[in-house]
């Protein structure tokens, strides 16, 4: 079980108060998460915070190879004295159990590659559409299971945009439910990775002067090697929906030049995530032809041996 001497990165409360935190959790809407005000020793917080990566440092091409507004650093252990100690933290036995025991999923795996996690830096204008992560980690195959999130933002307003969202169901707006979590510092989210577990964030509109600041997070991401059946599904990567029109857009209403332009966005977003997946389907078929290829050699192969043997 773990204590707070196990884990002395980690305010002392938080482990002490691991099971009031999991009841939290498995009782959330619109699903299983919670937040933990605090999280690290203040002072560790801090010294992330001075540490964190300047943005040109981090890799800030998003996911169709295009320069954007979000900067991530994936090797943590390369961005200071701060950074390795969280590294050595979260990969240690005592504080796996410490996220098992506030989520009621035991046997979490650290990902020794940070895969999409890491240092995350996003600018004014950013956005994050809505979605649910990859399910499978694609080297191990191990089961996503848990994003855990920490922000180090020192000074953020609800009117700035960029709060965490997490959603019962995009596709639905009219029913849909949504918790709001602002990003503020030393703040922690842990929520379940399922294939309902839909999360993402507004539009980050920084106040005029205030382009030194950005939306500055830590993002771990866990696995285990195991799922119950009824939690899984075929292997797929991130899967995103498209934001609905805004609500204003209603018959008689006449546009007008912030209209248009949102409704360009909208359009190019559409495109962009069209676009991501013809790529990966182009890549699924040419690996499938691969593989036809290579199978239908190894047929000929075999067929020319037989008939070698018959004549000889």
């Amino acid at each position: 079980m773990s204590d707070a001497s196990a884990l002395p990165l980690v305010a002392p409360d938080v482990a002490a108060a691991a099971d009031a935190v999991r009841a939290r959790f498995t009782s959330a809407r619109p699903f299983a998460h919670c937040v933990i005000d605090g999280f690290f020793d203040d002072a560790f917080a801090n010294a992330l915070l001075r540490e964190f990566p300047a943005f040109a440092r981090g890799d800030h091409r998003n996911e169709h190879g295009e320069a954007g507004g979000k900067s991530v650093v994936e090797g943590i252990r390369g961005l200071g004295d701060a950074w390795r100690a969280l590294d050595d933290c979260v990969q240690s036995p005592a504080f796996l159990d410490l996220v098992g025991r506030m989520t009621g999923i035991p046997g979490l795996l650290y990902d020794r590659d940070y895969f999409g996690g890491g240092s995350h830096d996003n600018r004014d204008g950013q956005s994050l559409d809505v979605h649910v992560d990859f399910n499978h980690h694609p080297a191990t195959g191990w089961h996503r299971r848990l994003n855990l999130i920490v922000y180090l933002n020192h000074a953020w307003q609800a009117d700035w945009g960029g709060a965490l969202e997490l959603h019962r169901d995009p596709r639905d707006p009219a029913n849909n439910e949504v918790a709001s979590v602002l990003p503020l510092f030393n703040r922690c989210v842990i929520f379940e990775t399922t294939e309902h577990s839909w999360h993402g964030f507004p539009e980050i509109h920084l106040p005029a002067g205030r382009s030194d600041l950005s939306r500055k997070s830590v993002a771990l991401y866990f696995y285990t090697r195991e799922r119950h059946a009824g939690q899984t599904a075929p292997r797929h990567s991130t899967v995103y929906v498209d934001r609905p029109l805004p609500a204003h857009l209603q018959p008689g209403h006449v546009l007008d030049a912030d209209d248009v332009a949102a409704l360009h966005e909208l359009l190019a977003r559409r495109d962009q995530h069209n676009l991501r997946l013809y790529r990966e389907l182009e890549g699924l078929q040419a690996r499938l032809d691969q593989s036809t290829i290579g199978r239908l050699a190894g047929l000929a192969r075999r067929a020319a041996g037989r008939l070698r043997h018959t004549r000889g």
